[in-house]
């Protein structure tokens, strides 16, 4: 069944509108661009230093763009990373393997990890490349316990006005633990309601700057010492 309706956006790569939801999976200004500013600037990247193993917990794997954009960073940055995905609803196979990602990255290799990512069998960790580990669950994350196993989770739920029980204290509580001492959780949301909910847990919320189109966007931060 499909999920919606592909588009390009302003920096020329593609995103899907969601006809279940009523929005879409990337902000209309660029794909690349947001998913890059918001889940590995903003959060990767500050996790980098003095590790050997960066552990990244994915809440809405959608168009895997996240997750093709990190393993890109893996393999030119020859860094281990463990990727975990959650998503309940996913898109097609036939809409995954027209979205552009691959030929505005760099064709071949590119592509073939792409379709892996959305050929892979669910809840079965596999490796691609040499750095990357990548496992996905078609399951809500609200079901799951990790106790303080990840360095950064890439909170990319819809919006709150689409999923609002995505952005409640069960879930946030959820992700809270999953966070290892010192690790941050990133999302494009800056409402206020929000970061209220992420403070009474205990995160240290920070305001930063957004992608284009947006002023805001949000990094939590787990205390080291807790």
């Amino acid at each position: 069944m499909k999920t919606g309706e592909i588009f390009e956006t302003q920096d020329g790569s593609h995103s899907i509108h969601s006809e279940k939801f009523g929005v879409s999976y990337h902000s209309k200004y660029g794909a690349i661009q947001e998913s890059r500013h918001v889940f590995l600037e903003a959060g990767l990247y500050a996790q980098l230093e003095d590790k050997e193993e960066v552990a990244v917990l994915e809440i809405g794997f959608g168009t895997g763009l996240n997750a093709l954009l990190t393993y890109q960073e893996a393999e030119e940055k020859k860094l281990r990373i463990r990727y975990d995905t959650f998503e309940a609803y996913p898109i097609t196979l036939a809409e995954a393997i027209t979205l552009n990602y691959p030929s505005l990255l760099g064709k071949g290799v590119m592509e073939e990890v792409f379709n892996e990512m959305h050929k892979a069998a669910w809840s079965t960790p596999i490796r691609l490349g040499d750095y990357f580990t990548f496992t996905k669950y078609n399951e809500l994350f609200q079901r799951i316990d990790y106790p303080e196993t990840f360095n950064v989770i890439y909170f990319d739920a819809f919006a709150p006005n689409a999923q609002p029980e995505l952005w409640e204290t069960e879930l946030m509580e959820k992700m809270y633990n999953a966070l290892k001492p010192g690790g941050m959780l990133v999302t494009y949301c800056a409402k206020g309601a929000v970061k209220r909910v992420m403070k009474g847990l205990g995160f240290t919320v920070e305001a930063l700057k957004g992608p284009p189109g947006k002023r805001e966007m949000t990094r939590a931060v787990k205390p080291n010492e807790v």
